[in-house]
């Protein structure tokens, strides 16, 4: 059973960032790599970070249906590693209380949007959406800053926090999001993928078409056999070698750090990290964790202020959408604030163009917080929006 002690989480969070914490060195810029790796760490860092921003073509293995034809298409604001305004389709259906088909054989997991110019000559733009679905959602790419850290921590840290029986009788209920494999998921808007590996393989392999040495096989059209000859490329696309250095590059991805801009500002965050805690929106957006051992030492023993419990959450019937593998439609993992004030749209489906919108979008089990957070008056409110700003 979670248990919350918001005050001292406020005081224990603000001494870490003036220098008292488990970091050795602030992280630099948007985009830097950890503090602390090695030459040969920095130099995978780097290696990854070119296959990252890499054009892909047909003829090596892009598509031939995809999304875009490079990582950093998608997560290139305000750097490569960052989020981006596009939208990745998927489908579900669902039957109650909690049956979920993801409709993988007919292309709900991905739907893709593009198309290389071999499916293009035989009148194929794109995929479409199942007419098996009762749910369709759309998601916005995730920051991947810090995310090394985020897979680090250990995972009874954050069974910890869960709840799901709401055992405490606060109202909030998170549960573990669970991997194909019922591993704890703690990557994806679902709380689908449990590794980073595994999250990196599933990009790959729906947003670009890539194939690789775990995911050897093209998904096809819908679920169907692709035409011949609109794949030249043998499989797998990516190599073993490609997939480690993608991956180290994600690892090695600094947090983004909060910014202070002097006395009056700091004050402002003061108060407003407080009302945050006071509204219950730590509860879920839990401030920070810590990594454990690690053979990495830029990875061992430090503390992420992710603001995130890496659980689900029922966020209520206007932010349903999809159904995942453990997760029902109106479930959704707790986003991650570090580096909200980099984004320019909010909620795992972009829809708020600002902070206040998407607080007030809020529901389900965040519901008694987004009430809380309408009743302030503009002061209080102020100072809660310079706070969120600040990180």
């Amino acid at each position: 059973m979670k248990m919350f002690r918001p005050l001292a989480i406020i005081g224990l969070t603000t001494a870490l960032l003036q220098g008292c914490g488990r970091e050795t060195a602030p992280p630099g810029p948007p985009g830097s790599p950890l503090p602390g790796l090695t030459q040969q760490q920095l130099a995978d860092f780097h290696a990854g970070q070119t296959l990252f921003d890499r054009v892909f073509t047909p003829e090596e293995g892009l598509g031939p249906l995809f999304n875009e034809n490079q990582c950093a298409a998608c997560h290139s604001d305000p750097t490569s590693g960052g989020g981006g305004g596009e939208r990745v389709t998927k489908a579900s259906r669902f039957v109650p209380p909690s049956s979920c088909d993801r409709l993988l054989p007919l292309g709900g997991e991905n739907v893709r949007s593009q198309a290389t110019p071999a499916m293009k000559a035989l009148g194929i733009e794109e995929e479409t959406v199942p007419t098996e679905a009762t749910e369709r959602g759309r998601f916005t790419p995730p920051f991947l800053y810090g995310l090394g850290l985020v897979e680090a921590i250990p995972e009874e840290t954050i069974m910890a926090l869960a709840d799901p029986e709401d055992a405490d009788g606060d109202g909030i209920s998170g549960r573990p999001g669970r991997s194909p494999a019922g591993g704890l998921g703690r990557f994806g808007r679902k709380g689908e993928a449990e590794t980073l590996l595994e999250f990196i393989d599933s990009a790959l392999r729906l947003e670009l078409g890539l194939t690789t040495p775990i995911s050897p096989l093209e998904s096809g059209l819908n679920g169907q056999p692709l035409p011949v000859g609109t794949d030249p490329a043998p499989d797998p696309e990516v190599s073993e070698p490609m997939i480690r250095r993608l991956v180290d590059y994600v690892r090695f991805l600094a947090p983004v750090s909060r910014v202070e801009r002097g006395p009056a500002h700091r004050d402002s965050v003061a108060r407003g990290e407080q009302l945050f805690s006071g509204l219950g929106c730590a509860k879920c957006h839990v401030p920070s964790m810590d990594t454990g051992t690690s053979e990495i030492g830029a990875l061992e023993r430090k503390r992420v202020f992710l603001y995130s419990d890496l659980l689900l959450h029922d966020m209520g019937p206007e932010l349903t959408d999809i159904c995942g593998v453990g997760a029902s439609p109106s479930e959704v993992r707790t986003e991650m604030l570090m580096g909200l004030r980099h984004r320019s749209a909010y909620l795992h489906d972009g829809r708020a163009l600002d902070i206040t919108e998407a607080v007030l979008r809020h529901g389900g089990e965040a519901l008694a917080a987004r009430e809380a957070f309408a009743a302030l008056d503009l002061v209080s409110r102020q100072d809660l929006l310079v706070f969120l700003r600040s990180l």
